[in-house]
């Protein structure tokens, strides 16, 4: 059930010139559904990315990481199947497949760049991979990014596809996006998988940079389980084929756009979290520094029991302070924090608030999105992040995950 999230509309998918996308049906873990992606990049495009950092990384993430010195050429992804947790055996699959699709595209198998998101610790089905490779290379085309978006899920009940244009010297620039995650979400750098393409012309090392602050400001502010998959990979393209972004008014304004587009993707993905009927921006101000203020509001993102209220639209206030109290702040006094759901004040100073009325709270949870806000009046600094609720059908869906 995902909260006030719809598909993406086809139509407003803007194509980005040097960019193809193919996708197949290779039964890579269940018939009849799109399971493998191809990505096609045109000559001169520039790659950057950001992964996991989860030290049981997948084989396609070692492969990744290495490939990517070499230029990519194009990029291969499969669902059904992480090929994690496989060893040596995960990565001379990995590049079988990374060998496979080099041959029929006539590039080198060190450009090609491969992803599997899925159950860990089950072999890769190459040869069903390798099989759907011809069909996925003949369907290559500019305006396949809602098929491809379509392609990359799993628990997802909805695609994830954002697209918009932004205005440089040089001309008008395309940025389109997809993404896939909807459990085992905490990203330490991205998102389960994200692909962010743009027709600007972008330096390598100003494209590294811009990656990383786009990951920090959109998917790394969300969470719906607190884990960290295996498989977390988050890709940024620049193919050159539009206007330059050289100057640093036009860096500033793609940066902004790449930012949006991957804080929508990263909005969709928490309000696509297995079982979610909340959608939830946790606020935490008037921190000493931002990085205490992400570390209060994962506190209160994180907790089961914070959550769990979420869900049951219960106003049980004293688990969202036990989380702040217990998020390491060794030196927070507990008796200047002041609480908000939306703009009711339900805590001033460390208690209850004296003109809180319980219905007030309870109104605000009973919406589908509302705001936790927390001050801990000790600083200037601030941070957000955005979580979901946990419901009965997030014990379903991951119980029955393999079933």
């Amino acid at each position: 059930m995902a909260v006030n999230l719809s598909p993406p509309d086809a139509t407003h998918l803007h194509p980005v010139a040097g960019v193809e996308l193919g996708v197949a049906m290779a039964g890579v873990k269940k018939p009849n559904r799109k399971d493998v992606l191809v990505m096609r990049l045109e000559p001169g495009a520039t790659v950057a990315a950001v992964f996991t950092r989860n030290r049981f990384c997948a084989a396609p993430v070692v492969l990744a990481k290495k490939h990517l010195a070499n230029g990519a050429r194009a990029f291969v992804v499969n669902t059904g199947n992480a090929n994690a947790g496989t060893g040596k055996d995960g990565l001379n699959r990995a590049l079988d497949v990374c060998r496979a699709l080099a041959a029929a595209l006539e590039c080198k198998a060190e450009q090609v760049i491969p992803f599997s998101t899925g159950v860990i610790m089950e072999p890769l089905p190459v040869d069903r991979i390798v099989a759907g490779l011809p069909a996925a290379v003949s369907d290559l085309k500019a305006g396949n990014w809602l098929s491809a978006a379509e392609s990359i899920m799993t628990t997802d009940t909805v695609p994830k596809a954002v697209s918009r244009k932004v205005r440089l010297s040089g001309g008008d620039a395309v940025v389109t996006g997809i993404a896939k995650g909807a459990g085992m979400i905490r990203p330490d750098m991205a998102t389960m998988l994200g692909f962010v393409a743009t027709d600007a012309k972008v330096s390598r090392d100003k494209l590294r940079s811009m990656v990383r602050r786009a990951a920090d400001r959109s998917f790394n502010c969300v969470t719906v389980d607190g884990d960290t998959s295996t498989n977390d990979a988050f890709i940024l393209i620049a193919t050159g084929k539009g206007p330059a972004a050289s100057t640093k008014k036009d860096l500033s304004a793609l940066e902004e756009a790449v930012t949006g587009v991957s804080r929508s993707l990263a909005h969709a993905i928490v309000r696509d979290g297995e079982g979610a009927t909340k959608f939830v921006t946790v606020r935490v101000e008037r921190g000493r520094s931002e990085a205490e203020c992400r570390k209060v509001a994962y506190a209160i993102a994180h907790s089961p029991l914070v959550k769990t209220a979420f869900f049951a639209s219960d106003p049980n206030l004293g688990r969202i302070l036990a989380a702040i109290g217990n998020a390491g702040i060794g030196d927070l006094d507990a008796g200047k924090v002041d609480l908000f759901l939306d703009g009711v004040a339900v805590v001033k100073a460390g208690g209850r608030n004296p003109s809180y009325l319980e219905p007030q709270a309870f109104a605000v949870m009973k919406k589908p999105e509302f705001t936790v806000r927390a001050m801990l009046n000790r600083g200037r600094a601030s941070a957000t992040v955005w979580t979901c609720d946990l419901s009965f059908d997030y014990v379903r869906i991951n119980a029955e995950y393999r079933t």
